[in-house]
C-alpha cells in the first residue's frame, strides 16, 4: 500500500466508518466495442467485504483530484498506465457531506494491459457490462451499479 496522506480510516459526520481521510475514488475502466467490458477486482478476503467484486480504487490524498486518485490507485493495484486511459466522466456514488466516494469512468486505450499488483485483490477480470450485476458485488458498488452502468452506456454512446 502506498504511503499517501489519505490512507486512514475516518468516521464521517453520518457516523459511518470509511477508508480515506479525504474521500476515495475508484476507476470504472471500460473497454469499448460490440460487447463493452469493465475491469472488476475480486477483493481479497482480508479486505473490507472481502470476496466481493468491485473496482480498483482507494483513498484520495489531499493534493489529488478524484481522477488523479483513481488513476494512481489503478496503477498501484493493477499496473494500469494512466497515459492509456481517457477520463470520460465522474460520478459521486456515496456522499456523506464530509466524506465521498467518486467513480471515475475511464476508457481503455489501445495497448492497455492489467496485472494484479497488490495483495488487496485475488483477481482482476474484464466483465461484460450486462454480467456485472450477476456477480457478488461489494455492497456500495452494488448499490451504485445501476446508475454507474447507465452513465457508462451514455459515455459509450457519445
Amino acid at each position: 500500500m502506498a504511503g499517501g496522506d489519505g490512507n486512514d480510516w475516518v468516521l464521517c459526520g453520518c457516523g459511518h466508518r470509511h477508508w480515506g481521510r479525504h474521500g476515495a475514488a475508484g476507476l470504472a475502466l471500460v473497454r469499448a466495442g460490440a460487447r463493452p467490458t469493465v475491469l472488476l477486482q475480486l477483493r481479497a478476503a482480508w479486505t473490507h467485504e472481502g470476496g466481493t467484486w468491485g473496482l480498483v480504487g482507494g483513498a484520495r490524498d489531499s493534493h489529488e483530484t478524484v481522477a488523479e486518485a483513481a488513476l494512481r490507485e489503478a496503477a498501484e493495484e493493477a499496473e494500469i498506465d494512466p497515459a492509456l486511459v481517457t477520463v470520460a466522466r465522474e460520478l459521486v456514488g456515496t456522499d456523506h457531506g464530509d466524506w465521498s466516494y467518486t467513480y471515475v469512468i475511464g476508457l481503455a486505450g489501445p495497448g492497455l494491459t492489467v496485472a494484479d499488483a497488490t495483495a488487496e485483490s485475488d483477481a482482476l477480470e474484464w466483465v461484460d457490462l450486462d454480467a456485472v450485476a450477476g456477480r457478488a458485488l461489494h455492497s456500495a458498488f452494488g448499490d451504485t451499479w445501476p446508475v454507474l452502468h447507465k452513465a457508462i452506456l451514455e459515455v459509450l454512446e457519445g
